[in-house]
Formats: C-alpha cells, structure tokens, sequence
C-alpha cells in the first residue's frame, strides 16, 4: 500500500506542480488546435459538429490522466526501475517531438527502440575506448522494452474505449464504386510516474520522495535487480507522455474498427512484454527485441492495412437504395432513427432514381419527410417527420452512387489522415472566398 499511495502522489505531483501543470496546458492547447480542424470539418461535411474542440480535448486530458494513473500503478507493481543516469525522459521527449512534426512515429515502440540502440551504442563505445563517462544513456532494455510493451497494453485500452470520438466520414473509389468510410485520430497525454534508483550519494535525492523498496515482483530480472536488492533507496519522477492513434476504414463502422485496433495493439503489448524477458540473455537478444519492437508494430499497421484492402466494403449505395454513412446526434435524421449503415430505399413513397433528389433533402430543402429504410439485418423500417424548419438540415452523411456536381466530399485512396484534413481544409478556404 505504501508504494501504491507514493505512486500516486508522483501522479498528483505531475499534474499540480507549475511546471509540470504548464506541460499539461501546452500539450492541451495542441491537442485543441488539432480538435478545432476536426470540429470544422465535421460541421463542413455533415451540417455541424459532431463533438466540440473543448469536448473533445477534455475528454483526452480526462481519459489520459486516469490512464496515466493506471499506468504508474501497473509499473510500480511491475517492478519497473530505471537507473538515474538512464535518461528515460527521452522516450517521453521523442513521443511529444513526434506527436508535433512526425505524427507517424509517434508510438513508443520507434522511440523505445532508437532509444535501446542509442544505450547499447554509448555502452559499446564507453568499453571499446575504456571510458566509463561516455556511456550517458545508460538504460536497461529489459526494462525500457518491458515499459514500452506495458504502454501499448494501456494504448489498445485508450483505442477501444475513445478512439472512434471525433471520426470524419471520407470516400475511395473501389472497383469503379464509391466507397464511404471513417479517418480517425485521437491523442492521449498520460501523466506518468516512474521509479528511478538512486546512488546514496546521489544529488538527485531531493527530487521526488524517496523511499524502501517493497517486495519486489519479479517481472523483471537480471542486473537491475541485483542494484535494488543492494542500494533499494529509489525516486519517482513524474513525466508527461503522449499517445496516439490513427486509421481509416471502409470495411468496418468506427466503433469496430478501434476495437480491432484496440486488440491488436494489446496482442501486441503482451508479446513484447513477454519477449523482453529474453534481455537477460546477452546483447543478441536485446538487439532482436528492439528491432522486433519496431518491425512487428508495423506488420500490425501492414495486417490492418491488409484487412481493408481484401475486406468487403461497408459502405456502398445499390441500386437498391443510398447508403447512410453517418447521423448527427439530435439531428432530425437522429430523430427519425436513421443510423450509419442504413439503406434508403424511398423517399416520400418513391423510389430513389436521380441522386440529386437525396442531396437536395439533406441540405434542408424540406419540410416534411418519410423514408422507407432497410436495416443491416435486413428489416424494412418506415419513418417520417414533420413540422421542420427549412433551413433546417437533415443531419446526415450519404455514400453517392456517383460523385455530385457540387459536393464536399473529399476522396481517400491510400493517403495519409493529414492529406485528407489538408483537402477538406483548402476546399473550405475556397468556398469562404466565393
């Protein structure tokens, strides 16, 4: 109990002390700009916001300081202690660098690796030219690895539980169809303690509390160990990560996509965890750990990607009917029990033959409505509503049989999230200067 109550602490300390509550407010305000562009695309697809820029940052910061906790928890019991002179900021330092200027890369498994390779250089160095002071990043990989693995398991968590919020319906062209689907990415900013050993002579002792090691769970093993078991006075230091999620899909609704990102990225924590014990085998054996670190991430990001391309898509309209892509909360499609995924099959007792007749609906130019809809199960639904105000919009996002003449909808074909929010962007700014 009494490590579990520093713990916390440690975690209360990186979110009230100035410095660290300015990080959390800097990281805040990114986060807000990013949600903002998110925001106005929504209001410029679908008519209006999903989710506000301050919902969405809230729930981030909210979300990722009670992950954070859980997280400190997990490497406090794990047994999770990094030298003093190890450096580990750095991997919560390259984290932020990418999260600004290469979004790409901003999973720890790439900066835990580059980190690895960098320990394992100055110490290769330091012993080669019998210099001691030049091995500056002294880390231990079994640990670095163990910590990077424990960090995916609470990222897949992070994806399942939030990743879906804030998603922006875009359109591929698939087999000469128009295929609608969702671009998502969310950001987390986890406040994260971890326990560092310290020298008795250390000048470090007056950061953090220190305090006895408890009995140690042995997950880790090999020379950390022995240090703790001989000098067991440790600190916590309280640093700020940040984690991230990104992914289009045309073949599942939003909600099933981050769920099976969530479990790959799990699957993933687990055996990298678990392989990590191999660090105590010698050099070899860490060098395949941080190289398998950073490959199997991305033939996880190459499997999904692969899954979308080989997968059926979702979203199609038919000559049946034109799909629904997504539903405003509140809107009057909402409130007419249309959902994402639905097909409409008629409108006002008529069948759908010109395509501009459902666009001109869902820009407003109504009063009232019935639909006849067809549920993913199958079952035909009767709808209708009446008394709309009209300008009123419809609240809802469709998948056209064809592109229309005039439309927002922006294309993805193999492109990055920023290319798309980049195109939605630049069509917005040219329709201001109409």
């Amino acid at each position: 109990m009494e490590i579990a109550i520093h713990t916390l602490r440690a975690v209360a300390y990186a979110i009230a002390e100035p410095s660290n509550a300015f990080i959390l407010i800097m990281i805040a305000l990114i986060f807000y700009s990013k949600n903002k562009k998110i925001a106005a695309m929504q209001r410029m697809i679908m008519g209006e916001s999903i989710d506000s820029p301050f919902e969405l940052t809230i729930s981030q910061i909210v979300i990722g300081i009670f992950a954070g906790t859980v997280a400190s928890l997990l490497f406090t019991f794990s047994g999770l202690v990094f030298d003093e002179n190890s450096n580990i900021y750095l991997l919560f330092m390259v984290s932020l660098f990418f999260m600004v200027f290469k979004p790409r890369f901003i999973c720890f498994s790439y900066s835990g690796a580059v980190l690895g390779l960098t320990s394992l250089l100055f110490k290769y160095v330091s012993i080669s030219l019998n210099k001691p002071q030049l091995n500056i990043v002294n880390i231990d990989i079994l640990t670095l690895m163990t910590l990077v693995g424990l960090l995916h398991i609470i990222e897949g968590v992070l994806v399942m539980i939030d990743g879906s919020r804030g998603a922006i319906p875009v359109f591929t062209n698939r087999d000469n169809k128009i295929v609608g689907g969702f671009a998502l990415k969310r950001y987390w900013a986890l406040p994260i303690a971890l326990l560092i050993l310290l020298s008795a002579n250390s000048s470090n002792l007056v950061v953090g509390q220190s305090l006895v090691s408890p009995e140690w769970k042995n997950l880790i093993q090999g020379d950390i160990v022995s240090r703790i078991v001989k000098n067991s006075v440790i600190a916590s230091i309280a640093l700020y990560g940040v984690i991230g999620y990104a992914g289009i899909t045309f073949t599942k609704s939003k909600r099933k996509k981050t769920l099976t990102s969530g479990v790959l990225i799990i699957v993933y924590g687990v055996m990298l965890t678990a392989i990590s014990r191999l660090a105590v085998l010698g050099v070899g054996y860490q060098l395949f750990i941080l190289i398998f670190a950073a490959v199997a991430h991305e033939a996880m990001l190459q499997l999904e990607k692969y899954m979308e391309l080989t997968l059926k898509p979702k979203y199609v309209s038919t000559e049946e009917g034109i799909m629904v892509l997504a539903v405003t909360p509140k809107s009057p499609a909402y409130q007419m029990g249309i959902q994402s995924g639905d097909l409409i099959v008629m409108v006002n007792d008529k069948k759908i033959e010109a395509e501009e007749e459902i666009f001109n609906i869902i820009k407003g130019n109504f009063n009232s409505l019935s639909f006849k809809i067809k549920k993913p199960s199958g079952k035909l639904k009767d709808t209708q509503i009446s008394n709309i105000a009209g300008d009123k919009r419809l609240g809802m996002v469709v998948v056209p049989r064809q592109v229309p003449k005039e439309s927002r909808i922006v294309k993805v074909n193999d492109e990055t999230f920023k290319d798309v929010m980049n195109k939605l962007k630049n069509k917005d700014k040219d329709e201001d200067k109409k």
